[in-house]
């Protein structure tokens, strides 16, 4: 057996891995409840198996530009997913799309709460003093 053999079959094993994390996150957007959990399915399993893929084609290319172009490619998907699952996330959760009975832990209504009690105008700020006109 050759290392070609054997790089060909873990380039197998890794795109077959990628195929099913990605048909995995698939079912799971379309099949989970709320928002939270489709977006953890569409984030989590669905960047594992970009980059199973990727490192499966990388194994059955071996060219060295290709597979740099491959691992920038991998480095923006680890960077970019998890950016826009917590853009969705907050964004579902302050328009009152998150089942807030379906939360174990809700840490974001705590925060909320706690800037509108320290922005200018908020329900329990002090009234301050206005400066006194000058009158002529």
């Amino acid at each position: 057996m050759t290392w070609e053999s054997v790089l060909d079959a873990a380039a197998a094993i890794c795109l077959l891995g990628g195929s099913f994390m990605t048909l995995a996150a698939g079912v799971g957007v379309l099949r989970f409840p709320d928002l939270l959990s489709r977006m953890h399915a569409g984030t989590k399993p669905q960047v594992l198996g970009v980059l199973l893929g990727l490192a499966g084609y990388a194994l059955r290319i071996r060219s060295g530009p290709v597979i740099w172009v491959l691992v920038l490619v991998g480095l923006f998907q680890l960077l970019t997913a998890p950016v826009a699952a917590h853009m969705v996330g907050r964004a579902g959760y302050r328009t009152g799309k998150v089942a807030s009975d379906r939360l174990l832990v809700d840490e974001l209504t705590i925060d909320l709460v706690q800037a509108q009690r320290t922005e200018p105008g908020g329900p329990t700020e002090e009234p301050t003093e206005t400066p006194p006109s000058s009158q002529s």
